[in-house]
């Protein structure tokens, strides 16, 4: 699933260049089109269900809702895969970073909740050590209120990672 997500905004990618090119050679406005991925791992009910009226196949249950409340999160965060905890336990060949604790509809506990940033590759790179360390480092920073130190490490996550500007200035915000 990991590996299918990433892939998925690889190829995305590829069309939103190809459909621009499109609309500029065709004079057209061009609008591209962003997904947002929720990845979830558990136990779920697959098939085919319903009755005579209305029937269909479909996934239910606990974890998969879980992963659609996930995907509702990317948008908020400025990410494009949002993992949860269950999902990273069981992938640890590839890169996440924390995004956050949150309470999410149905769930009494918190989940804590990751993005996906790339396969065993990139996970064994300096450019994402330096970026884990130093946003793990501004996480354990804002959960003890340090305020100075989150802010000199989010400065730092900023320059390390200029793609993940939504989610740092979330935090710049928060503080």
């Amino acid at each position: 699933a990991c590996r299918a997500a990433l892939e998925m905004h690889v190829r995305l990618s590829e069309l939103n260049k190809a459909w621009e090119a499109e609309a500029k050679a065709e004079g057209r406005k061009y609008l591209p089109i962003k997904i947002g991925t929720g990845l979830n791992t558990g136990d779920a009910v697959v098939g085919n269900l319903g009755s005579d009226q209305r029937f269909g196949y479909s996934v239910l249950g606990d974890d998969v809702n879980l992963a659609s409340r996930l995907e509702g999160q990317s948008k908020y965060y400025g990410v494009k895969i949002v993992v949860g905890d269950s999902t990273k336990e069981k992938a640890r060949d590839f890169a996440f970073l924390e995004l956050d604790l949150i309470r999410v509809k149905g769930k009494q506990q918190p989940v804590r909740i990751f993005t996906l940033l790339g396969d065993k590759t990139f996970k064994e790179s300096p450019e994402f050590k330096n970026l884990a360390a130093a946003h793990d480092t501004m996480l354990a920073a804002y959960r003890k209120q340090q305020w100075d130190t989150v802010t000199g490490f989010l400065n730092e996550c900023r320059r390390l990672e200029p793609s993940l500007k939504v989610l740092h200035d979330l935090y710049a915000e928060r503080i």
